[in-house]
């Protein structure tokens, strides 16, 4: 699981900074909350920010031509959602989405961007981060084509809670059906086999892991793959405590 520290809401790439660098990025956010649905950046434009998620998740979809939405990637507390912009000039064709509402630190991209020059530490963390989301990307990928539903959608579940830190979140079954790349009728049919063995809770988008064990039995070999590269993310760097009282705040984000 992604860690934080004390009650405080955090993100590991802050986290792992030195104390001096932390400082001088974060004295340059903003807290901001963020609703689901909140769309962080839009296929092929240049981010306005970036963004440190510190609680909730945020979904990485390509848009289709009829519509359709498919996930390729999620952003929790371990990462910067427009990581993939900051590598160079290539457009980005996928959008990014508040899929459970939670907060970020948000800084404007272009500042970001002229960071990276001179801050070596948060270069390396944040390289390395977007080499694991691109990891977990492909063997995402090879689980959609290979195994079934019900392995997909446990491998899922255990993956968000892991992310957010908690065992419930709020999502309906067409925002599963996404995630995991299959029909929505039988993505509810298999939430219903879940909680008949009482693996999970779930009434009205409200999802809760009561069986964590249960779950772990029924997923595949790609959930412990994704896991462990999660967990050696800045294995061995020292966590630097909760992320300044100084950093300005923004109830609500404003998009366009």
């Amino acid at each position: 699981m992604v860690p934080s520290v004390g009650n405080e809401p955090s993100n590991l790439i802050l986290e792992m900074l030195p104390a001096d660098c932390r400082a001088s990025l974060c004295a340059r956010m903003e807290t901001i909350l963020l609703p689901t649905e909140t769309v962080l950046y839009r296929p092929g434009e240049s981010p306005e920010y970036a963004h440190f998620m510190t609680s909730g998740l945020t979904s990485i979809a390509v848009l289709m031509v009829d519509g359709r939405g498919p996930e390729v990637g999620m952003i929790g507390r371990e990462g910067v959602v427009e990581g993939y912009h900051l590598l160079g000039p290539a457009r980005v064709p996928s959008t990014g989405v508040v899929r459970i509402k939670g907060t970020a630190l948000r800084i404007r991209f272009a500042e970001l961007q002229k960071e990276l020059d001179s801050n070596q530490p948060l270069r390396r963390y944040i390289l390395e981060s977007v080499q694991i989301r691109g990891l977990v990307g492909s063997q995402v990928a090879a689980c959609n084509r290979l195994h079934g539903v019900e392995e997909r959608l446990a491998r899922r579940l255990l993956t968000i809670e892991d992310r957010i830190g908690q065992p419930e979140f709020y999502l309906t079954h067409e925002s599963l059906s996404d995630m995991i790349g299959a029909q929505r009728t039988t993505v509810s049919l298999i939430a219903e086999g879940f909680q008949s063995r009482g693996l999970i809770e779930y009434s009205r988008g409200h999802i809760r892991i009561l069986n964590r064990k249960g779950l772990e039995s029924v997923v595949c070999e790609c959930y412990a793959i994704i896991q462990k590269l999660m967990l050696n993310f800045g294995q061995g760097a020292e966590l630097r405590g909760p992320i300044p009282l100084g950093v300005r705040t923004n109830r609500k984000a404003s998009f366009g």
